[in-house]
């Protein structure tokens, strides 16, 4: 049941980081000695007009409110108010563009339209507003009452977009959470692996690893259903996103407290004391293990109650995500080096299907990998493609995946402004490379080679990390990371492999793990447990 719950959370596994709108700063100064000054989100049509990249070369208008009005006609501002200025109205009755063209015949710079709701992009037909040629940006309704309180009646306003930095520190975070969950999941499946060595020679101690035990082990034909499996849920879930989500999220919390709890009682079983025991249902149950269970149900529910606070909710996503990626590489094995290319060389496939290939199949010409990540846009109606009206109430929370490690952005810049962005990446790309390293591991153990294969492919999956993170900082676009771990771990495996002579052994891997275990043990010249005499 847990590894079929771990099997059926980890097939959302692979998804990439949304992709934003124009977002801008909005730069406003008030007329005090000294002057005060305060930065505000705004969201832009870039398609419409390009903004300042700083504000050296940008220009200030006075800022005119006429948040009283929608200013749908023309007739609702006396003429001359708006004359050379920055003019602030509400949202709604009538689309944008309609808004900006009875704004600019009255004299105005600058359009802003305040918005109760969400902020989203703007959208409009804008071939029938050629003439319109002033800069419109939605700002919150909220940053325009601040703006008052803050700075006073007399407001001088400029808009301007700063490129978004290049790096940010954030990817520094993921880097090492991703490294450091692929090299402690490889070595706890090497700990499990020596354990079953040990046990193996004793009859006894066999049959209580084997209770204990509840491991998955991927053959070729597994692997390939694994796949296919995979890419089906994809494709409902880009149809059914509204519903299946909800799913999704109820298994992660039962996966993740299963994972949580036996990453913790790993631990908590090294203590020598505190071992107390109580009987419940003809068995002898530790008490500190169910005060453990309780404390990671807990956790998974307190997740799932404020799993949209954005300020701190996604610290305990990620501990949660990292004991489900590491209980699931320890849990799940590859039994050898041929099943560990087969998984990975068609997941790369996959990948690389749905976010390039997807694109030219979908009638919007979107990919589906990435408008899975990012969710449904919904929040705005749209009427012919015209954005025309919001509701004034607080829209629902946007729901999105929780398959993913995340990471606040810590550079500053409009995203940061607008909203808490963050760097993301998917279990998939901590899992499947994680089932290799395992697999290196494991062979270390029963061929008792010093760890250079689990060493290695560790280092191998770092670069490939370093590589995913400068093909983004360079396409400045989502990437899929199994494009660059899968080549290098595959050949970094190879190359040890065939530099020490053991290929065919890596490749067909130790036969006592697909063997009977009535089979009786051979030990090597060290006495360690060998392979299976017949």
């Amino acid at each position: 049941m847990r590894a079929a719950g771990l099997l059926w959370a980890a097939l959302w596994g692979l998804l990439l980081p949304p992709v934003t709108a124009d977002e801008g700063i909005l730069h406003a100064s008030g007329n005090s000695e000294p002057p005060v000054t305060k930065d505000y989100c705004i969201i832009y049509n870039s398609n419409w007009i390009s903004l300042p990249k700083s504000l050296d070369n940008a220009t200030f208008r006075t800022l005119e409110n006429l948040t009283s009005t929608v200013l749908c006609n023309s007739s609702e501002v006396p003429s001359g108010l708006m004359k050379d200025k920055a003019v602030v109205v509400m949202r709604g009755n009538c689309t944008f563009l309609e808004k900006a063209r009875i704004a600019q015949s009255a004299g105005a710079k600058m359009l802003l339209i305040a918005s109760k709701s969400r902020l989203s992009s703007l959208s409009d037909n804008k071939t029938d507003f050629e003439d319109v040629t002033l800069p419109v940006a939605l700002i919150r309704y909220n940053d325009i009452v601040d703006m008052q309180l803050t700075l006073g009646n007399e407001v001088n306003v400029t808009l301007y977009s700063p490129p978004l930095p290049e790096f940010d520190f954030s990817m520094v975070v993921i880097f090492l959470i991703a490294v450091f969950t692929v090299a402690l999941g490889g070595y706890w499946s090497g700990v499990a692996e020596l354990e079953n060595l040990k046990a193996i020679t004793s009859p006894g101690e066999r049959e209580t690893r084997q209770k204990k035990e509840e491991n998955v082990t991927f053959t070729p034909v597994t692997v390939i259903l694994f796949v296919v499996i995979c890419c089906v849920m994809l494709v409902l879930l880009y149809f059914f996103y509204k519903w299946l989500v909800y799913v999704i999220i109820s298994v992660f919390c039962l996966a993740s407290a299963m994972s949580l709890y036996n990453c913790l009682a790993a631990l908590v079983g090294e203590i020598p004391f505190g071992q107390c025991r109580i009987a419940c249902c003809n068995k002898n149950i530790e008490v500190r293990l169910i005060f453990l269970a309780v404390f990671c149900i807990a956790a998974a529910v307190v997740w799932a109650v404020f799993r949209n606070e954005d300020r701190w909710a996604w610290i305990l996503q990620d501990i949660l995500g990292v004991a489900f990626c590491l209980n699931f590489i320890r849990t799940l094995k590859m039994p050898n080096f041929k099943s560990c290319v087969i998984l990975l060389g068609l997941l790369l496939l996959y990948d690389v299907f749905f976010v390039f290939i997807t694109p030219f199949i979908t009638k919007n010409g979107a990919s589906i990998m990435v408008e899975v990540a990012a969710g449904p846009f919904g929040n705005s109606e749209k009427n012919d493609g015209n954005l025309v009206e919001v509701p004034a109430e607080r829209s629902a929370p946007h729901e999105k995946l929780p398959v993913v490690i995340r990471v606040p952005r810590l550079e500053y810049s409009a995203s940061t402004l607008c909203d808490m962005p963050f760097s993301l990446l998917g279990f998939g790309d901590i899992i499947v490379p994680g089932l290799l390293v395992a697999y290196c591991r494991r062979f270390d153990v029963q061929t008792s080679s010093s760890s250079v294969y689990y060493i290695s492919c560790t280092i191998a999956y770092a670069v490939g990390m370093v590589l995913t993170f400068i093909v983004l900082a360079l396409m400045k676009m989502g990437q899929p990371a199994l494009l660059y771990l899968v080549p290098c771990t595959l050949i970094t495996s190879s190359l040890v492999a065939w530099r020490r002579k053991e290929m065919k052994k890596f490749w067909k891997g130790s036969s006592y793990q697909v063997s009977d275990s009535s089979r009786t043990p051979l030990l090597q010249d060290d006495g360690t447990p060998g392979l299976y005499r017949k």
